[in-house]
């Protein structure tokens, strides 16, 4: 049986779908909805819906979620897409950042993986070179964990913004 997060992630990806049926003639990418209306309808705290919305409809999963609170709020959530590399490289650079854990480069490369951005195969080798750096930064050259992750970072963007354009 799926947890209530699953469930409440699964209604808004049908949220999505059922927009791009009503609307084939050109697809929307963007959904609204009232956090109040979809607590009651599973019945849940809005808090519920506020953690879905924070842990399944992140930037690096390709969603921007506007939020307005209040008697009359409103949620937002807007499918990014980007049509031309250059934006999809500046993206990638913008998730990164400067500093990345290796824990959250794993969850970074689990999102872009199920975008179709990457395949496994390459998720896998990425994590691979990003775990050498890793083990090379701690073993062999003493770098601060600060600086390790400064390189994982240019690493990571390196490689993802390479494989995009290609």
């Amino acid at each position: 049986m799926n947890s209530l997060t699953e469930v409440i992630e699964n209604y808004i990806n049908e949220l999505f779908e059922q927009e791009e049926q009503n609307n084939s003639s050109a697809p929307t990418e963007r959904v609204s909805l009232r956090r109040k209306d979809v607590a009651e309808h599973f019945g849940c705290v809005p808090s519920q819906i506020n953690y879905v919305l924070r842990s399944r409809f992140t930037p690096e999963r390709g969603y921007i979620v506007e939020s307005q609170r209040g008697g009359n709020g409103y949620i937002r959530i807007l499918k990014v897409s980007y049509d031309m590399p250059e934006d999809r490289a500046r993206h990638i650079e913008q998730i990164v950042g400067d500093s990345i854990s290796e824990a959250d480069a794993k969850k970074l490369l689990c999102a872009v993986q199920s975008r179709g951005i990457i395949s496994p195969r390459e998720r896998l080798l990425i994590e691979i070179a990003l775990r050498h750096i890793s083990d090379l930064c701690d073993s062999m050259f003493d770098v601060s964990p600060y600086k390790k992750g400064m390189i994982q970072a240019e690493l990571l963007k390196k490689i993802l913004c390479g494989l995009d354009l290609s």
